[in-house]
């Protein structure tokens, strides 16, 4: 899954670029500024982080199927999970063998 952290700890503002920061075009490690907040591509992270992740009491997870995007608050940061074609494919064959 691709990693883009958008690094505040308040949901407005969050909620506010949200829509911007699904229509960039980042690169690995790219970072930018946008309304005031650093945005970055973090790079991908394996399936295991979410569920790692999600246990945790500090961490809200939040989905928008709309987008089939995992969202991660914890700390100043929100994180967005967006699955690759690979991860795609890998949900695809697994849903077929189940």
């Amino acid at each position: 899954m691709k990693c883009i952290s958008v690094y505040t700890d308040n949901f407005e503002q969050f909620s506010d670029v949200f829509e911007q920061v699904m229509e960039m075009e980042l690169k690995e490690n790219d970072e930018l500024e946008l309304e005031g907040l650093t945005v970055s591509d973090s790079g991908e992270v394996p399936a295991h982080y979410l569920e790692r992740m999600a246990v945790k009491p500090e961490v809200v997870v939040m989905k928008d199927r709309h987008k089939g995007v995992m969202i991660l608050q914890h700390g100043k940061v929100f994180e967005i999970l967006i699955p690759t074609d690979s991860d795609l494919a890998e949900n695809a064959a697994e849903s077929t063998t189940v």
